[in-house]
């Protein structure tokens, strides 16, 4: 079946590819992984409701509900770009090594306050996701925000092959995956594919100018700069206030990395006629969620819930965010940052050197690669397992409390400890 006709087919209907969320007319992608054969669950997802299986295995084929194409994955991508065609909207691509999903939700919250808005839902920003992110727009959508993650090299430049984006904004280039991209160089090279891609396009990008690596990767294409000392750091302790435009806008993050974060979705909306009114009503009803920034007060202990996920700069920027705040106690449950490859024993021993620098009352470590470092501190213990600190974790009463890992390490559990 031609793209265009199986197109026809499907569209207004819920893409699913997973049959545990099957709705009644839903179209189900048999998708295949390592451990599993979306084939297979074909009959149960008609079963279900669905009203259409895309499956790529003949034997699978049980009625004209069942449409056998040469690879699911791929037609999904295909089926993507096409309605991404169709639609013909303005889609900003937005990636980077941190603060991308929260960037993401930024722009698109400020963007929604004058347009219909998609935008990329929890962290669906792989070859996956992406197209599913372009399926899930309707024609009443505006304007789209996708988020391109990337651990491997060529991924960012095939991301944008199906999402073919007018603008793009790369938070930031910072060492993560590199287990996979080598060193630091081969984060800037993926993250620019990007920038390439909108060059080759007649496409902008957004610059925060106050990021050297950003300027010079965009000396030759179109760009929108920002942070030119329009917006103005106020204050960050423990939340983000900015002032812009005679505004005075105070949200609900913390850290100082998240100024860049609001900055780029002030002058995105600015770009896109947002007014100023509107832009701080959006930004100061973001809160925070799914354990990225998390505030959580126990009592008198203020606890930074930040265990979605940790790379060298980001577990860094963490960690100079809880040396400015005012708090006399400071508390730190730090988990293994993961993917680092060769350099990971280097990068874990360089946290913990920063941490020997800072005045603290105390600071858990737990994981294997933590566990190998070098303590410079009696206040600093290191555990090699969850359970192992456990057994030895004695919950602060007052003052600030960061907890941040890999995803991996689940350190939300540390909450129930409390």
């Amino acid at each position: 079946m031609k793209i265009d006709d199986l197109y026809q087919l499907i569209t207004g209907k819920p893409i699913i590819t997973d049959t545990r969320k099957i709705v009644e007319g839903a179209v189900f992608f048999a998708l295949k992984g390592d451990n599993f054969n979306g084939n297979t669950f074909a009959n149960e997802a008609l079963k279900k409701g669905a009203a259409y299986v895309i499956i790529d295995e003949a034997d699978f084929q049980i009625s004209n509900q069942t449409i056998l194409v040469g690879d699911v994955l791929t037609t999904l991508q295909q089926l993507a770009t096409y309605h991404r065609k169709k639609l013909g909207i303005p889609i900003i691509a937005i990636t980077g090594s941190n603060g991308k999903t929260t960037s993401k939700e930024l722009i698109g919250a400020v963007l929604a306050q004058k347009y219909q808005t998609a935008t990329t839902q929890g962290n669906l920003n792989n070859h996956i996701g992406v197209p599913l992110t372009l399926l899930a727009m309707t024609k009443s959508t505006e304007l789209g925000v996708v988020e391109m993650g990337s651990n491997h090299p060529g991924e960012i430049a095939f991301l944008c092959q199906i999402a073919e984006p007018n603008f793009g904004y790369v938070t930031n280039f910072g060492k993560a995956h590199l287990e996979w991209f080598g060193n630091h160089e081969g984060v800037i090279k993926e993250k620019s594919m990007l920038y390439s891609y909108l060059k080759d396009h007649s496409g902008q990008a957004f610059i925060n100018v106050q990021d050297d690596i950003q300027c010079l990767q965009t000396k030759n294409i179109k760009a929108i700069s920002f942070n030119k000392g329009e917006i103005i750091l106020k204050s960050s302790n423990p939340f983000v206030e900015v002032a812009y435009d005679s505004y005075l806008i105070k949200s609900k993050l913390t850290g100082v990395y998240n100024f860049n974060n609001m900055a780029a979705a002030i002058a995105i909306g600015h770009y896109f006629k947002v007014s100023t009114a509107q832009i701080k009503t959006a930004l100061e009803s973001y809160e925070p969620k799914n354990n990225r920034s998390q505030i959580i007060k126990k009592g008198a202990l203020q606890i930074i819930l930040d265990a979605y996920n940790a790379n060298p700069t980001s577990m860094t920027l963490a960690i100079e965010n809880m040396a400015q705040l005012t708090e006399n106690a400071k508390y730190f449950v730090l988990g293994d940052m993961f993917e680092l490859g060769a350099t990971a024993p280097l990068e874990h021993q360089a946290i913990v050197d920063a941490l020997s620098q800072l005045n603290f009352e105390k600071v858990y470590l737990i994981g294997t690669h933590f566990y190998q470092t070098n303590l410079k501190k009696p206040d600093i213990l290191k555990f090699k397992t969850f359970d192992d600190f456990k057994l030895n974790f004695k919950p602060p009463t007052k003052g600030v409390l960061l907890i941040k890992a890999s995803r991996g390490m689940a350190l939300e559990r540390v909450i129930d400890l409390i």
